[in-house]
């Protein structure tokens, strides 16, 4: 009897790790899978920024070689 309860504690003790073990790894992937979409958010969020600071760069680039060159033909014009 002895024997057959100490199996059945076995038994249930054997069931509940394996269960607490399930939940765990189901945890580890889904904060696994949370820090990688934080990454790859982080990652795009910087190349976007990238890619503004270029284009306000080439638009104030624009306008000053197109105001030095207004200034250079209206020069030229009246000169």
């Amino acid at each position: 009897m002895r024997m057959r309860q100490s199996l059945a504690q076995l038994e249930r003790e054997f069931v509940q790790e394996a269960a607490r073990e399930r939940h765990r790894r189901r945890h580890l992937q889904r904060t696994a899978a949370e820090r990688s979409r934080v990454r790859k958010r982080a990652k795009i969020e910087h190349f976007q920024r990238l890619r503004f600071m270029l284009l306000a760069g080439a638009i104030v680039l624009t306008a000053v070689v197109v105001t030095i060159a207004m200034f250079q033909t209206l020069s030229w014009l009246i000169g």
